[in-house]
């Protein structure tokens, strides 16, 4: 497999492989991301498989060479921990970026492919009751009315824009069958022939469906669906069609025990995929390209990297074991990443 891996963690920045898993590589010296801090949240231009977003610690960089070497761009998230990004799927130009903790959780918005930001209009509250800090754990745009933008937080609320940003409503209101406030993720499936567009919201506890383009939701709890489990981690669109979905639970963060779950059926009912070595933790993330949507990564919560290439039917463990994993990445650019000299004693 050619391209490159990468792995966003917490507390080794972002770590390369462009030998297909063989040997991994920890960003340099003189990087705007250091290589012991912190990376949120990655994106690969859809446009452009060399240019990679990277959230930080210390705000929001950019690779243009397929994640070897990152710049921070200037914008208001600097010095901010930004924890979510999502290109625009029709016009990949358009870019949007979440922050928080230890941060205050704030939206910004890119319209030149990540190379300049505003910040949204959108006030979230600076503490909440159930992780202290708020933080924007997930985005996404509609991927056919990319107009329909959302974002997920920890503990805040989903939230939805139907113009691209500019103006925001709370989704999560009484009545409207979102069971939580603590968003974990959300994703869209657009309409087949025999089907409507589907919304998911994943909350901590709970899977919410939507078949009325987001207007009201049914909420599922994971417990009595995932083999008892309830903490509900992440969602990820796969396969060649890209009408499958893998989901990822476990029971507690970290946790002991988790699986991975895969559906055919857009949602409806759900198999456990087979992970052929048990996890140490949580899956955390899932990381794939449209190159190759047969290949998909998950990372768990305290470092385990899981390779799947059938579409999430099967999981092997890769050898090399990570600090905690934040986000994953793959783009079929091979970046030209080169071992650093060793320390000698």
């Amino acid at each position: 497999m050619k391209g490159t891996i990468l792995v966003a963690t917490a507390g080794q920045g972002i770590l390369r492989s462009v030998d297909n898993g063989a040997s991994w590589h920890r960003l340099g010296l003189k990087e705007a991301i250091e290589f012991d801090g912190t990376v949120r949240a990655l994106a690969v231009d859809p446009a452009d498989p060399q240019r990679v977003l990277a959230g930080a610690d210390v705000g929001l960089c950019l690779s243009t060479d397929g994640g070897a070497h990152f710049s921070r761009v200037s914008s208001p998230m600097d010095g901010q921990t930004v924890w979510a990004i999502a290109f625009d799927p029709v016009d990949p130009k358009v870019v949007y970026a979440g922050t928080g903790a230890p941060s205050r959780a704030f939206t910004c918005r890119s319209r030149d492919g990540g190379l300049s930001w505003e910040r949204l209009g959108v006030e979230l509250p600076e503490f909440c009751q159930g992780v202290n800090r708020p933080r924007i754990l997930t985005m996404c745009v509609n991927p056919v009315n990319h107009h329909e933008v959302w974002f997920g937080v920890e503990e805040g609320g989903a939230w939805r824009s139907t113009d691209q940003g500019d103006h925001w409503e709370r989704m999560d209101v009484p009545g409207a069958g979102i069971n939580n406030s603590d968003i974990h993720a959300i994703t869209i499936l657009p309409a087949t022939a025999q089907d409507p567009v589907r919304h998911f919201v994943l909350t901590v506890n709970s899977v919410c469906e939507s078949t009325d383009r987001g207007k009201s939701f049914v909420h599922k709890p994971s417990r009595e669906r995932f083999d008892g489990m309830y903490y509900t981690r992440t969602v990820q669109v796969t396969g060649a069609a890209g009408q499958a979905l893998l989901l990822a639970i476990g029971d507690g963060t970290p946790g002991t025990r988790t699986k991975i779950y895969r559906s055919e059926d857009r949602g409806q009912t759900w198999s456990t995929a087979l992970l052929h070595t048990a996890p140490n933790s949580t899956v955390w993330a899932f990381g794939t390209h449209a190159a190759d949507p047969d290949l998909v990564f998950a990372g768990t919560k305290y470092g385990d990297l899981l390779r799947s290439t059938d579409a999430g039917r099967t999981w092997f463990k890769e050898w090399r074991e990570f600090s905690e994993i934040t986000s994953i990445a793959w783009t079929p650019f091979e970046a030209p990443v080169h071992a650093h000299p060793q320390s000698i004693n």
